[in-house]
Protein backbone atom coordinates (compact mmCIF):
# COMPACT_ATOMS: atom_id res chain seq x y z
CA UNK A 1 0.00 0.00 0.00
CA UNK A 2 2.86 2.46 0.97
CA UNK A 3 4.31 2.02 -2.37
CA UNK A 4 0.62 2.41 -4.32
CA UNK A 5 0.71 6.37 -2.31
CA UNK A 6 4.17 6.84 -3.25
CA UNK A 7 3.37 5.82 -7.08
CA UNK A 8 0.39 8.38 -6.60
CA UNK A 9 2.78 11.42 -5.05
CA UNK A 10 4.94 10.66 -7.97
CA UNK A 11 2.56 11.03 -10.30
CA UNK A 12 1.36 14.41 -8.57
CA UNK A 13 4.98 15.95 -8.51
CA UNK A 14 5.62 14.67 -12.52
CA UNK A 15 2.14 16.65 -13.38
CA UNK A 16 3.41 19.20 -11.76
CA UNK A 17 6.61 18.95 -13.95
CA UNK A 18 4.66 19.02 -16.60
CA UNK A 19 2.90 22.30 -15.64
CA UNK A 20 5.40 23.85 -14.98
CA UNK A 21 7.62 22.46 -18.39
CA UNK A 22 3.79 24.47 -20.09
CA UNK A 23 4.43 27.73 -18.30
CA UNK A 24 8.12 27.95 -18.83
CA UNK A 25 7.38 27.90 -22.98
CA UNK A 26 4.94 30.74 -22.96
CA UNK A 27 7.54 33.84 -23.88
CA UNK A 28 6.78 37.24 -22.35
CA UNK A 29 7.95 40.47 -24.52
CA UNK A 30 11.44 41.39 -23.43
CA UNK A 31 11.76 44.39 -20.85
CA UNK A 32 12.74 47.70 -22.30
CA UNK A 33 15.81 47.87 -19.95
CA UNK A 34 19.43 47.65 -21.66
CA UNK A 35 22.32 48.96 -18.62
CA UNK A 36 25.76 48.67 -19.76
CA UNK A 37 26.92 44.54 -18.03
CA UNK A 38 30.36 43.56 -16.98
CA UNK A 39 30.51 39.70 -17.59
CA UNK A 40 32.50 38.11 -14.95
CA UNK A 41 34.03 34.47 -16.77
CA UNK A 42 36.34 32.71 -14.30
CA UNK A 43 38.05 30.05 -16.21
CA UNK A 44 40.41 27.38 -15.74
CA UNK A 45 41.48 25.76 -18.59
CA UNK A 46 39.92 24.70 -22.13
CA UNK A 47 36.19 23.23 -21.71
CA UNK A 48 34.37 21.83 -24.78
CA UNK A 49 34.00 24.39 -27.10
CA UNK A 50 35.67 26.77 -25.62
CA UNK A 51 36.13 29.41 -28.23
CA UNK A 52 33.11 28.57 -29.61
CA UNK A 53 30.97 29.68 -25.72
CA UNK A 54 33.27 33.26 -25.52
CA UNK A 55 32.54 33.79 -29.22
CA UNK A 56 28.62 33.49 -28.63
CA UNK A 57 29.26 36.27 -25.83
CA UNK A 58 31.28 38.52 -28.00
CA UNK A 59 28.65 38.55 -30.58
CA UNK A 60 25.91 39.48 -28.24
CA UNK A 61 23.59 42.65 -29.68
CA UNK A 62 23.10 44.51 -26.78
CA UNK A 63 24.30 47.83 -26.63
CA UNK A 64 27.20 48.03 -24.23
CA UNK A 65 29.03 45.28 -22.37
CA UNK A 66 32.61 44.23 -21.71
CA UNK A 67 33.86 40.43 -20.91
CA UNK A 68 36.33 40.42 -17.85
CA UNK A 69 37.78 37.15 -18.18
CA UNK A 70 39.85 35.74 -14.55
CA UNK A 71 42.57 33.03 -14.49
CA UNK A 72 45.23 32.10 -11.78
CA UNK A 73 47.05 30.08 -14.10
CA UNK A 74 49.98 32.30 -16.07
CA UNK A 75 50.53 29.56 -18.49
CA UNK A 76 46.35 28.44 -19.14
CA UNK A 77 45.62 27.69 -22.23
CA UNK A 78 42.55 29.61 -21.96
CA UNK A 79 44.67 32.88 -22.54
CA UNK A 80 45.20 31.97 -25.89
CA UNK A 81 41.96 31.81 -26.70
CA UNK A 82 40.85 34.74 -25.29
CA UNK A 83 43.95 36.49 -27.36
CA UNK A 84 42.26 35.07 -30.60
CA UNK A 85 38.66 36.39 -29.34
CA UNK A 86 39.93 40.06 -29.14
CA UNK A 87 41.72 39.98 -32.46
CA UNK A 88 38.18 38.16 -33.82
CA UNK A 89 36.22 41.32 -32.12
CA UNK A 90 38.48 44.69 -31.78
CA UNK A 91 35.11 46.88 -31.03
CA UNK A 92 34.31 44.67 -27.83
CA UNK A 93 35.97 45.43 -24.80
CA UNK A 94 38.02 42.13 -23.44
CA UNK A 95 40.09 42.11 -20.52
CA UNK A 96 42.25 39.02 -18.61
CA UNK A 97 42.86 39.31 -15.06
CA UNK A 98 44.95 37.54 -13.08
CA UNK A 99 42.77 35.88 -10.06
CA UNK A 100 44.96 34.22 -8.06
CA UNK A 101 43.73 33.47 -4.79
CA UNK A 102 43.84 31.16 -1.73
CA UNK A 103 39.72 30.99 -1.43
CA UNK A 104 38.70 27.07 -0.33
CA UNK A 105 36.23 28.05 -3.21
CA UNK A 106 38.67 29.02 -6.02
CA UNK A 107 36.28 30.39 -8.63
CA UNK A 108 34.36 32.63 -5.79
CA UNK A 109 37.93 34.15 -4.88
CA UNK A 110 38.43 34.61 -8.36
CA UNK A 111 35.01 36.67 -8.60
CA UNK A 112 35.86 38.74 -5.79
CA UNK A 113 38.86 39.56 -7.72
CA UNK A 114 36.67 40.15 -10.90
CA UNK A 115 34.40 42.19 -9.58
CA UNK A 116 36.43 44.81 -8.52
CA UNK A 117 37.65 45.61 -11.90
CA UNK A 118 34.00 45.30 -13.44
CA UNK A 119 33.01 48.85 -15.19
CA UNK A 120 29.27 48.60 -14.96
CA UNK A 121 27.03 48.49 -12.06
CA UNK A 122 24.99 45.22 -13.55
CA UNK A 123 27.30 42.21 -13.42
CA UNK A 124 26.59 38.48 -15.20
CA UNK A 125 28.66 35.73 -13.84
CA UNK A 126 28.59 32.61 -16.02
CA UNK A 127 31.19 29.66 -17.01
CA UNK A 128 33.76 29.83 -19.05
CA UNK A 129 31.88 27.08 -21.45
CA UNK A 130 28.61 28.28 -21.07
CA UNK A 131 27.02 29.29 -25.18
CA UNK A 132 24.48 31.63 -25.23
CA UNK A 133 22.13 32.74 -28.01
CA UNK A 134 22.74 36.62 -29.69
CA UNK A 135 19.89 38.19 -27.60
CA UNK A 136 21.38 36.39 -24.39
CA UNK A 137 22.20 39.94 -22.36
CA UNK A 138 18.75 41.44 -23.86
CA UNK A 139 16.65 38.65 -22.27
CA UNK A 140 18.63 37.88 -19.32
CA UNK A 141 19.49 41.56 -18.15
CA UNK A 142 15.98 42.77 -18.69
CA UNK A 143 14.03 41.71 -15.54
CA UNK A 144 16.51 43.88 -13.41
CA UNK A 145 14.30 46.85 -14.93
CA UNK A 146 12.01 45.41 -12.06
CA UNK A 147 13.38 47.04 -8.45
CA UNK A 148 12.23 43.79 -7.26
CA UNK A 149 13.78 41.58 -9.35
CA UNK A 150 17.42 40.79 -7.37
CA UNK A 151 18.85 38.33 -9.47
CA UNK A 152 17.99 36.44 -12.81
CA UNK A 153 19.14 32.84 -13.39
CA UNK A 154 18.79 30.51 -16.24
CA UNK A 155 18.08 27.09 -16.98
CA UNK A 156 20.41 24.99 -19.24
CA UNK A 157 21.03 21.92 -21.47
CA UNK A 158 24.17 20.23 -21.99
CA UNK A 159 25.86 18.59 -24.89
CA UNK A 160 28.29 15.30 -24.32
CA UNK A 161 30.21 13.51 -26.67
CA UNK A 162 30.55 10.33 -24.52
CA UNK A 163 27.83 7.95 -24.04
CA UNK A 164 28.50 8.25 -20.25
CA UNK A 165 28.30 12.10 -20.53
CA UNK A 166 25.05 12.08 -22.67
CA UNK A 167 23.35 10.42 -20.06
CA UNK A 168 24.51 12.70 -17.34
CA UNK A 169 22.70 15.61 -19.86
CA UNK A 170 19.71 13.34 -20.06
CA UNK A 171 19.20 13.63 -16.58
CA UNK A 172 19.72 17.42 -16.21
CA UNK A 173 17.21 17.48 -19.05
CA UNK A 174 14.37 15.10 -17.66
CA UNK A 175 14.64 15.38 -13.96
CA UNK A 176 17.11 18.48 -12.89
CA UNK A 177 15.05 21.08 -15.29
CA UNK A 178 11.88 19.33 -14.16
CA UNK A 179 12.85 19.72 -10.03
CA UNK A 180 13.62 23.40 -10.62
CA UNK A 181 10.18 24.28 -13.30
CA UNK A 182 8.22 22.44 -9.60
CA UNK A 183 10.01 24.53 -7.75
CA UNK A 184 9.57 27.48 -9.55
CA UNK A 185 5.80 26.66 -9.57
CA UNK A 186 5.48 26.24 -5.52
CA UNK A 187 7.68 28.74 -4.21
CA UNK A 188 8.65 32.25 -4.82
CA UNK A 189 11.78 31.35 -2.97
CA UNK A 190 14.47 31.73 -5.23
CA UNK A 191 17.98 29.88 -5.50
CA UNK A 192 20.53 30.81 -8.48
CA UNK A 193 21.81 28.39 -11.19
CA UNK A 194 25.08 28.83 -11.73
CA UNK A 195 24.69 28.70 -16.16
CA UNK A 196 23.75 32.29 -15.45
CA UNK A 197 23.87 35.09 -12.41
CA UNK A 198 22.60 39.05 -13.64
CA UNK A 199 22.74 40.80 -10.54
CA UNK A 200 23.10 44.66 -9.60
CA UNK A 201 26.63 45.27 -7.96
CA UNK A 202 24.98 47.02 -5.39
CA UNK A 203 23.01 43.90 -4.33
CA UNK A 204 26.43 42.31 -4.27
CA UNK A 205 28.35 44.82 -1.91
CA UNK A 206 24.46 44.75 0.31
CA UNK A 207 25.32 40.62 0.66
CA UNK A 208 29.28 41.13 1.50
CA UNK A 209 30.37 40.76 -2.07
CA UNK A 210 31.67 37.06 -2.85
CA UNK A 211 34.37 37.67 0.00
CA UNK A 212 30.82 36.32 1.71
CA UNK A 213 30.94 32.88 -0.40
CA UNK A 214 34.34 31.91 -0.71
CA UNK A 215 34.61 29.44 1.54
CA UNK A 216 31.42 27.81 0.48
CA UNK A 217 30.97 24.99 -2.12
CA UNK A 218 27.91 25.91 -3.69
CA UNK A 219 28.68 29.61 -4.62
CA UNK A 220 25.58 30.12 -6.95
CA UNK A 221 23.18 28.95 -4.55
CA UNK A 222 24.44 30.77 -1.55
CA UNK A 223 24.59 34.20 -4.28
CA UNK A 224 20.44 33.79 -5.04
CA UNK A 225 19.49 33.10 -1.64
CA UNK A 226 21.22 35.89 -0.09
CA UNK A 227 20.06 38.35 -2.63
CA UNK A 228 16.33 37.28 -1.87
CA UNK A 229 16.73 37.66 2.21
CA UNK A 230 17.12 41.40 1.02
CA UNK A 231 13.82 41.23 0.18
CA UNK A 232 14.14 40.73 -3.65
CA UNK A 233 12.82 37.94 -6.57
CA UNK A 234 15.47 35.65 -8.03
CA UNK A 235 13.63 35.32 -11.38
CA UNK A 236 14.08 32.37 -14.02
CA UNK A 237 14.78 33.87 -17.75
CA UNK A 238 13.18 32.24 -20.54
CA UNK A 239 16.35 31.79 -22.18
CA UNK A 240 18.02 28.62 -22.08
CA UNK A 241 21.72 28.29 -22.60
CA UNK A 242 23.80 25.13 -23.15
CA UNK A 243 27.52 24.02 -21.09
CA UNK A 244 29.48 21.29 -22.17
CA UNK A 245 30.09 17.62 -20.47
CA UNK A 246 32.75 16.49 -23.09
CA UNK A 247 33.69 12.81 -23.06
CA UNK A 248 33.61 11.87 -19.54
CA UNK A 249 33.85 8.55 -18.40
CA UNK A 250 31.25 7.07 -16.14
CA UNK A 251 33.96 7.44 -13.28
CA UNK A 252 33.89 11.18 -14.24
CA UNK A 253 29.89 11.21 -14.64
CA UNK A 254 29.73 9.49 -10.76
CA UNK A 255 32.41 11.96 -8.98
CA UNK A 256 30.28 14.92 -10.70
CA UNK A 257 27.22 13.41 -9.74
CA UNK A 258 28.40 12.87 -6.10
CA UNK A 259 29.68 16.10 -5.88
CA UNK A 260 26.39 17.69 -6.91
CA UNK A 261 24.62 15.18 -4.84
CA UNK A 262 26.23 16.14 -1.40
CA UNK A 263 26.12 19.92 -2.36
CA UNK A 264 22.56 20.41 -2.27
CA UNK A 265 22.42 17.65 0.28
CA UNK A 266 24.08 20.46 2.33
CA UNK A 267 22.71 23.80 0.82
CA UNK A 268 18.53 22.44 0.81
CA UNK A 269 18.44 19.25 2.94
CA UNK A 270 14.77 19.03 2.76
CA UNK A 271 14.44 18.71 -0.78
CA UNK A 272 16.92 16.58 -0.91
CA UNK A 273 15.55 13.69 1.33
CA UNK A 274 12.35 15.11 -0.65
CA UNK A 275 13.98 13.60 -3.75
CA UNK A 276 12.92 10.30 -2.44
CA UNK A 277 9.25 10.76 -2.41
CA UNK A 278 9.64 12.12 -5.91
CA UNK A 279 11.43 8.80 -7.37
CA UNK A 280 8.59 7.07 -9.62
CA UNK A 281 10.77 4.97 -11.25
CA UNK A 282 11.50 3.34 -8.49
CA UNK A 283 8.30 3.08 -6.82
CA UNK A 284 6.50 2.12 -9.76
CA UNK A 285 8.91 -1.24 -9.91
CA UNK A 286 8.25 -1.64 -6.29
CA UNK A 287 4.18 -1.42 -6.90
CA UNK A 288 4.68 -3.83 -10.02
CA UNK A 289 6.67 -6.33 -8.40
CA UNK A 290 3.49 -6.38 -5.55
CA UNK A 291 1.08 -6.76 -8.25
CA UNK A 292 -0.32 -3.33 -8.95
CA UNK A 293 0.49 -3.48 -12.77
CA UNK A 294 -1.96 -0.63 -13.21
CA UNK A 295 -0.65 1.80 -11.08
CA UNK A 296 2.57 1.30 -11.96
CA UNK A 297 2.00 1.52 -15.54
CA UNK A 298 0.68 5.12 -15.09
CA UNK A 299 3.17 5.97 -13.07
CA UNK A 300 5.85 5.48 -15.49
CA UNK A 301 3.35 7.28 -18.35
CA UNK A 302 3.56 10.11 -16.20
CA UNK A 303 7.36 9.99 -15.58
CA UNK A 304 7.85 9.56 -19.39
CA UNK A 305 5.79 12.74 -20.40
CA UNK A 306 7.41 14.53 -17.36
CA UNK A 307 10.90 13.65 -19.06
CA UNK A 308 9.22 14.55 -22.50
CA UNK A 309 8.20 17.88 -21.40
CA UNK A 310 11.61 18.76 -19.60
CA UNK A 311 13.14 18.14 -23.17
CA UNK A 312 10.88 20.04 -25.14
CA UNK A 313 11.24 23.07 -22.57
CA UNK A 314 15.57 22.76 -22.77
CA UNK A 315 14.84 22.89 -26.85
CA UNK A 316 15.51 19.43 -27.56
CA UNK A 317 13.57 18.54 -30.87
CA UNK A 318 14.99 14.88 -30.36
CA UNK A 319 13.36 12.66 -27.89
CA UNK A 320 14.83 9.60 -28.62
CA UNK A 321 16.43 9.64 -25.19
CA UNK A 322 13.35 9.03 -23.47
CA UNK A 323 13.91 5.07 -23.55
CA UNK A 324 16.37 5.36 -21.18
CA UNK A 325 14.89 7.45 -18.86
CA UNK A 326 13.89 4.71 -16.58
CA UNK A 327 17.67 3.33 -16.30
CA UNK A 328 18.81 7.02 -15.72
CA UNK A 329 16.29 7.13 -13.13
CA UNK A 330 18.05 4.37 -11.44
CA UNK A 331 21.16 5.70 -11.55
CA UNK A 332 20.64 8.62 -10.21
CA UNK A 333 18.90 6.82 -7.41
CA UNK A 334 22.08 5.38 -6.69
CA UNK A 335 23.98 8.50 -6.72
CA UNK A 336 21.74 10.14 -4.28
CA UNK A 337 21.77 7.10 -1.90
CA UNK A 338 25.96 7.75 -2.11
CA UNK A 339 25.55 11.18 -1.00
CA UNK A 340 23.63 10.77 2.27
CA UNK A 341 26.71 10.61 3.69
CA UNK A 342 30.50 11.09 3.17
CA UNK A 343 31.71 14.50 3.87
CA UNK A 344 34.60 14.30 0.66
CA UNK A 345 33.90 15.77 -2.75
CA UNK A 346 36.05 16.32 -5.94
CA UNK A 347 36.00 19.47 -7.78
CA UNK A 348 38.34 20.01 -11.00
CA UNK A 349 40.97 17.57 -9.62
CA UNK A 350 41.35 18.93 -6.20
CA UNK A 351 39.90 17.26 -3.13
CA UNK A 352 37.71 18.79 -0.12
CA UNK A 353 36.06 18.07 3.00
CA UNK A 354 32.58 19.29 3.12
CA UNK A 355 30.97 20.52 6.41
CA UNK A 356 27.52 20.45 7.40
CA UNK A 357 26.81 24.09 6.77
CA UNK A 358 27.90 23.56 3.21
CA UNK A 359 31.14 25.21 3.72
CA UNK A 360 34.81 23.21 2.30
CA UNK A 361 38.31 22.84 3.45
CA UNK A 362 41.12 22.06 0.66
CA UNK A 363 42.33 18.37 1.69
CA UNK A 364 46.51 17.86 1.14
Amino acid sequence: MIAVVLVVCGIAYNLLAIVGALRFRRHGDVPDFRPPVSILKPVRGLDDRFHEAIQSHALQNYPQFELVFGTALANDPARAEIDRLRLEFPAVPIRVIDTTNDAPNGKAGSLEILARHAQFDVLLVNDGDILVPPDYLSRVVGPLGDNRAGLVTCLYRARASSFASKAEALGIATEFAPSVLVARLLSASGFALGATMAFRAADLRAIGGFAALRDYLADDYHLGARIARLGKRVVLSDVVVETGLGAGTWRDVWKHQLRWSRTIRTSRPAGYFGYLVTQATFWCIVAAALGHWRIALGGLAARLLAAAAGMLALGYGNLSGLALVPLRDLFGLAVWLAGIGGREVEWRGLRYRLFADGRIQPIP
